[in-house]
């Protein structure tokens, strides 16, 4: 068994330091108020139990917490009140040096929280491992300076989560759509330099990516891109290669028909196509930000946005290729094909392409074959978006954040250009957990959280006012957001519902299940859970209208957070059966992983809450390799266009270098840790293996912590 040290690195569990500290407890007091060496070394032993039984490695003051509990169980309260004063005593020594202690865990490689915080990430990594450096020294100044006393501390304690404290310091903002059209057509500048507009589809398809990885830099979230906005330069190219074609059989004194100098044409583009998409491939998996990781960046297909017919076909070809090119995967380091994190694709769905006799059905076909082997593109449904969004179809960003409708001064809708300002999640597993099932108490709680973390989204907002375009120059006057003008502020763009900002939540599921004893699929616990998704509509609404800001509801995407509220219910509340007996606690509103529920049942009973997660959302079901069963595949895509707006499929896309075993890695128990086992070798060296699995929207590739791991195994399969 481990243990995780405050600095984050994991060590052997060692039952002595136990019995030595309450021993220094023990004979600090008064000779009669001692306990017995027997008495200690079953306090000892009872926690080493306890810890056993949660499944996971317990942290020092989960342990710690433990040991307080059952001293006072055996009626030692003088040992009991010397040791919480140790406590104490070495937490105030502590306070002077915490970041000190993580940052050199970090240097040293120890810290196995960062190494599972985010899992798209390799802290081994020099410029990772900077980021995080600089993260430790943002956390510090955000809890000691920057936040309110009571957020910081409910933020410790799970109550809610202020995410990304890593970046807050430095006014960064979360997610965005990049105007990629207003960059390419007008123009932009990166790094000093002038970008004209590009004379080809390749070098358009290079531009992109250089902006990609120039906004990547300068937030912190997703970013998302639209193919519709290099369709255009397929023409250009197309003019370009006919001039080309046409000058070759002058010289050559070669005389063609219109035919044929059109297929040479047409040839000589696809293979251009071929490269510009293998640019943008390659080169976002390729690259590092200064993060230490590939851009977290969206690609959005959606042939609804081409202008005219003719785009809308060149449209198709570029969609054709991403998808090919995805299908076939990237080349690890053995050179095996294998399954990339990003860049992420969305597919819309749509009358050209979801029924058999649509001229673009092909197209549908090929993402269900892509889906099936390396789990993009995900899915939206133009019909419900047009249903939920005044009319439109757009991209979210990065991997849910979804921005609402707004319209600029000539009353026309835009997108492009938007952003995010950044998300606090409520824990509604707490706020259930701590009203004790009673009801009345549970609203009054609810409404106390929620106002929590209001004050701490407008700590967000107040952050970023008064941030001058210099401080991000692509994002701000170089036309990825915007075009303002050197030594402007950005505060226009924080108002009016241009940018948005979201109240996340987590674990409606296991808050519905304690409140009313019934999973929130029963008919008679649905209701209830619905309102609690209105409410947060309504006070989202009562605050935009306070304020003029953007705010929305948010299906978090959990990642190590899952972990980490988890463990902050079992401290406080000890272990309850379907609520807090998990190393994790369930993404937004989705199904419980364990939960038996078909495909098309889950959708369509998660698309009611995803109806009422304007700031985002996004489902999925869990399937078999489906490789073989592609007609199966089409015919969930075919049902998430009639019934939920965003929805994607989960399979699994592994790799064991050792052996080259290409089906499912396992995770296995072993010593109380969950470990990735290759089931034909062995092999559990995760240096030596490929995963890739899909945990909140997104793909991860560098494995995850304990909890999530929890999660990934014990998923369902809903086909």
């Amino acid at each position: 068994m481990k243990i995780i040290k405050r600095n984050g690195s994991e060590v052997g569990f060692d039952i002595n330091k136990i019995i030595v500290a309450i021993t220094k407890a023990n004979e600090a007091v008064d000779e009669r108020n001692r306990m017995t060496s027997v008495q200690i070394n079953r306090i000892a032993e009872s926690v080493v139990l306890t810890c056993e039984q949660l499944g996971r490695s317990p942290s020092v003051e989960e342990v710690q917490d433990m040991v307080e509990h059952q001293i006072m169980a055996h009626g030692a309260f003088e040992v009991a009140k010397a040791y919480i004063t140790y406590r104490y005593t070495r937490s105030l020594i502590r306070q002077s040096n915490t970041t000190d202690d993580k940052i050199l865990s970090l240097i040293e490689c120890t810290n196995e929280e960062a190494k599972q915080e985010n899992s798209n990430k390799n802290p081994v990594i020099n410029s990772t491992m900077r980021d995080y450096m600089a993260g430790e020294v943002s956390k510090d100044l955000t809890s000691r300076l920057l936040l309110p006393p009571d957020i910081v501390e409910a933020h410790n304690e799970g109550i809610i989560h202020f995410h990304d404290a890593d970046y807050f310091a430095q006014r960064m903002h979360n997610c965005d759509l990049v105007n990629l059209e207003d960059m390419l057509n007008n123009g932009t500048v990166i790094t000093g330099t002038l970008i004209e507009r590009p004379h080809s589809f390749s070098t358009a398809c290079n531009i992109a990516t250089q902006i990609i990885a120039q906004v990547a830099s300068n937030q912190y979230g997703g970013q998302s891109i639209s193919l519709a906005h290099l369709a255009p330069f397929v023409q250009v190219s197309r003019d370009r290669i006919l001039k080309n074609v046409r000058e070759e059989n002058a010289e050559a004194g070669v005389e063609m028909t219109d035919e044929q100098i059109r297929k040479i044409v047409e040839r000589r583009l696809k293979l251009e196509i071929r490269k510009g998409v293998q640019t943008i491939q390659y080169q976002v998996v390729t690259l590092l930000t200064t993060n230490g990781q590939a851009p977290f960046v969206t690609v959005f297909m959606y042939l609804g946005e081409a202008k005219n017919e003719q785009e809308k076909k060149d449209l198709a070809l570029i969609i054709e290729e991403v998808l090919r090119q995805r299908h076939q995967g990237v080349k690890n380091e053995k050179g095996i094909w294998v399954t990339p994190a990003f860049p992420k694709l969305i597919y819309v769905l749509e009358e050209d392409n979801i029924n058999k006799d649509a001229p673009y059905y092909y197209l549908t076909e090929l993402a269900a074959m892509c889906t099936a082997k390396r789990l993009v593109p995900d899915y939206i449904s133009e019909k419900k978006m047009k249903e939920l969004k005044e009319g439109n179809c757009f991209p979210v960003m990065g991997c849910r954040s979804n921005l609402s409708p707004w319209k600029d001064e000539n009353g026309e809708y835009k997108f492009y250009g938007r952003f995010n300002q950044g998300v606090v999640t409520i824990n509604l597993v707490d706020v259930a957990l701590s009203s004790e099932g009673d009801m009345d108490k549970f609203w009054k709680i609810f409404d106390e959280r929620l106002d929590l973390c209001y004050r701490a989204l407008m700590c967000r907002h107040e952050r970023l006012k008064g941030t001058l375009s210099d401080a991000a120059p692509i994002l701000w006057q170089y036309g990825a957001c915007a075009r303002l003008k050197k030594g402007e502020t950005i505060d226009k763009l924080l108002y009016g519902g241009y940018s948005t900002i979201s109240l996340g939540y987590a674990g409606l599921c296991e808050c519905v299940r304690y409140m009313t004893g019934k999973s929130h699929t029963d008919p008679e616990a649905t209701p209830f859970a619905l309102d609690i998704m209105r409410y947060m509509n309504d006070a989202c609404t009562k605050w935009k209208k306070e304020t003029n800001i953007g705010f929305g509801i948010y299906g978090t995407p959990l990642e190590s957070t899952t972990y980490k509220f988890a463990k902050c219910l079992q401290k406080r509340f000890g272990v309850i059966e379907g609520v807090t007996d998990k190393g994790y606690i369930t993404n937004s509103y989705h199904v419980h992983v364990t939960e038996d529920i078909n495909a098309f049942d889950k959708l369509a009973f998660e698309a009611q809450f995803q109806d009422l997660s304007t700031g985002g959302a996004i489902s999925y079901v869990e399937v078999p390799d489906m490789q073989n069963n592609i007609e199966a595949v089409l015919q969930i895509i075919r049902f998430i266009y009639d019934n939920i707006m965003y929805a994607e499929l989960n399979t699994k896309s592994d790799y064991c270098q050792v052996c080259g075993y290409d089906g499912e890695i396992e995770i296995l128990e072993q010593d109380g840790k969950l470990v990735w086992t290759c089931p034909q070798c062995g092999n559990q060296d995760q240096d030596k293996m490929n995963v890739a699995r899909r945990t909140c929207g997104y793909i991860g590739t560098e494995f995850w912590n304990q909890g999530r791991t929890q999660e990934i195994k014990e998923r369902v399969l809903h086909l």
